[in-house]
């Protein structure tokens, strides 16, 4: 499965329809939001231009996400990969303090991390043009560390048009270890095959068991099924949120 940017993700039932793609709850704060294609496509597109036209980042850009799975990482990742930039994951929920693979100690061209962990990162992350907190939203004080900028504030600027810049060729790395977009499209579709996932479904995914968002983000979206994603997930209430959101599946 060729991924040929953001917006070749959304097949043309997910982009007109108004039901969400992806829902996201939090069982310990109470949190839930959801988004449609439109909605989603949104938040990339602002992302997008926030780096492109806000921050001079250009294809080939090295961006680095230290934060779990989240909308708002959603946003990231999509508006980071939606200007082709090569990008470094570190999953807050398991991840040590170790190094990024593929930074090499280089600097970088962005980074965004979790907005309760940045001290936790302060001595480890590697430098970087520009910083953004994410995951804000969550907290009672919203003020981030100097040298930050919170993601959606940052964003609030911007429009949300995914720009003309979202194609990227299959053999434009997309992470920073060199991996690419081609390689990851068929990463996605053989997670896809082994979890039998069809167009329509409806997914409910562990946000701690599929950290990676090639799982609980790529994969789904790059064949039409939706997403119901959730942190801190009570399993006590699992079979109650499988009614409400219409689930067909959950991982």
């Amino acid at each position: 499965m060729p991924f040929m940017g953001v917006p070749a993700i959304f097949s043309p039932e997910l982009e007109t329809a108004d039901r969400p793609v992806l829902t996201y709850y939090d069982d310990r704060t109470g949190e839930r939001r959801e988004f449609t294609a439109a909605a989603l496509g949104e938040l990339a597109g602002q992302v997008a231009r926030l780096l492109r036209e806000g921050c001079g980042l250009r294809a080939g850009d090295r961006v680095a996400i230290q934060a779990p799975a989240h909308w708002q990482t959603a946003a990231a990742v999509l508006g980071a990969w939606s200007i082709g930039a090569a990008l470094s994951f570190r999953l807050s929920a398991t991840a040590g303090l170790e190094p990024l693979d593929g930074t090499d100690g280089e600097t970088l061209d962005a980074l965004f991390v979790e907005h309760a962990r940045i001290d936790d990162w302060l001595d480890t992350v590697p430098d970087a043009r520009h910083r953004f907190a994410l995951l804000t939203d969550n907290d009672v004080n919203g003020d981030v560390p100097d040298g930050y900028r919170d993601l959606l504030t940052a964003m609030d600027g911007f429009p949300g048009t995914l720009p003309a810049y979202g194609l990227v060729r299959p053999d434009q790395a997309a992470s920073a270890d060199g991996t690419s977009f081609g390689a990851w499209g068929r990463l996605a579709g053989a997670i896809a095959e082994q979890w039998d996932l069809r167009p329509g479904e409806r997914l409910l995914i562990d946000a701690n068991e599929h950290e990676h968002p090639v799982k609980w983000l790529l994969t789904p979206l790059s064949v039409g099924a939706t997403v119901v994603l959730c942190a801190n997930l009570d399993r006590g209430g699992l079979d109650a949120r499988v009614a409400a959101e219409r689930v067909t599946r959950v991982v």
